[in-house]
């Protein structure tokens, strides 16, 4: 099966379930769906960072600054953190990652529903050559300036989400 025929959850503005649609349709159709977003960080707390295969639907060749994805079709956005985690990081045994926030986005590429959570991976990661053409671990600081310099061109969701958590953090402080 290819990630095209992939069967999705569509669900409505308020995160409801609607019916089902494999995911070229969904992309096509720019039907809502769900993804989870993953920030993985080492031992050092570096946020682990990668660059998006030439191969992907959505984004090619993009960098994030996060690990996830779609949810598959009754699936759980905790279910999917963790899957999505250990399939990109190529690791097994991680610790469930925390929940933080969840928003709709809307932007480049259509919209979806995103939960962000968050991880600490201190596995030695293989990424999923699939997914994954380059990756590396930066500081907080090293990330914020990449992100501001502009010279990194990034999923637009992901940088959206980003950009929210820097804000979710900011506002517990």
């Amino acid at each position: 099966m290819s990630a095209a025929d992939e069967v999705l959850d569509v669900v409505d503005r308020e995160d409801r379930v609607v019916g089902q649609a494999p995911r070229g349709e969904v992309y096509a159709r720019g039907l809502l769906h769900r993804c989870a977003f993953v920030q993985a960080r080492d031992a050092q707390g570096r946020i682990f960072v990668h660059r998006r295969t030439a191969s992907k639907l959505v984004f090619p060749s993009h960098y994030d600054m996060f690990v996830g994805g779609v949810l598959g079709a009754g699936e759980s956005y905790a279910e999917a953190a963790l899957r999505e985690a250990e399939e990109e990081l190529g690791v097994r045994g991680l610790a469930q990652p925390t929940p933080l926030f969840t928003f709709l986005y809307e932007g480049p590429g259509g919209a979806w529903w995103s939960s962000v959570y968050e991880v600490r991976c201190e596995l030695p990661v293989a990424p999923q050559a699939s997914e994954v053409d380059w990756h590396t671990y930066l500081t907080q600081e090293e990330l914020d300036r990449r992100v501001d310099d502009g010279g990194w061109a990034w999923v637009p969701d992901g940088l959206e989400a980003y950009r929210r958590l820097r804000a979710h953090r900011e506002s517990r402080l």
